[in-house]
């Protein structure tokens, strides 16, 4: 398993051997990169020199420095091809490295996925979901069995207590009913209804309103007063 996480000891052999191509590569590199400088310094001396000699008239000596001047030219040719086969391997390896690398951490992790799948399958999933289903139907069912009304309450019946609300909207509307109809009128007067005892004519009794600081409201209370001390004695005769 540490050998899959850390690699082994081929992978770090292969490591290394790659990194010491690279390090010759570069190497050489550098190498033909100084030797085309020093080839292009000669070439451009030998330039001057034919051009000196064209100056003296010397047109002998000056082909010969034109001449060497090709032989350079063509090394430097031959150097950039050279350069540019290191730089093509270069890159190539590098890319081949990476694709090394990349393939074994695949590897590394196909390996430790078979590795826990080896304690862990299908039947094992589906037997945990159905533990984790079952316990939470139990769950359910004990906040249910928490939840549900007991003792007295439990003997309560909601029709009854739906009657009995009706009853108290009713009760409330017939309050609020009779004290509308006993507030005071609007020119401040004060309704008083007197009513006679049961099986006498209705038409002894009187509504009269009453205000105050009137003297005939005065007046008409004291008959009512008469008028009910009459009854009274009518009905003690009658008896």
């Amino acid at each position: 398993m540490f050998s899959r996480i850390f690699g082994n000891n081929k992978s770090k052999h292969e490591s290394k051997a790659g990194f010491k191509t690279l390090h010759k590569l570069t190497e050489t590199l550098a190498m033909l990169e100084k030797k085309e400088r020093v080839l292009q310094r000669k070439a451009s001396e030998e330039m001057e020199k034919a051009k000196e000699f064209t100056r003296t008239k010397n047109k002998k000596a000056a082909i010969q420095c034109l001449k060497r001047k090709k032989l350079f030219e063509h090394q430097i040719e031959q150097l950039g091809n050279f350069q540019l086969r290191i730089h093509d391997q270069m890159i190539m390896l590098e890319g081949a490295k990476a694709t090394s690398q990349t393939v074994e951490a695949l590897k590394t992790g196909a390996a430790e996925m078979r590795s826990i799948q080896r304690t862990l399958n299908v039947k094992n999933v589906d037997k945990t979901m159905e533990e984790i289903n079952e316990q939470t139907e139990n769950t359910r069912l004990m906040q249910e069995a928490l939840g549900a009304p007991f003792g007295v309450a439990s003997d309560i019946d909601e029709d009854e207590l739906e009657a009995e609300l009706e009853e108290l909207e009713s009760a409330g509307l017939e309050e609020v009913e009779e004290e509308r109809l006993l507030q005071p009128a609007k020119n401040g007067a004060t309704i008083r209804l007197r009513v006679l005892p049961a099986g006498k004519p209705s038409s002894s009794a009187t509504c009269k309103p009453f205000v105050k600081g009137n003297h005939q409201n005065d007046k008409d209370e004291e008959d009512d007063d008469g008028l009910e001390e009459l009854v009274e004695l009518q009905r003690a005769m009658a008896l």
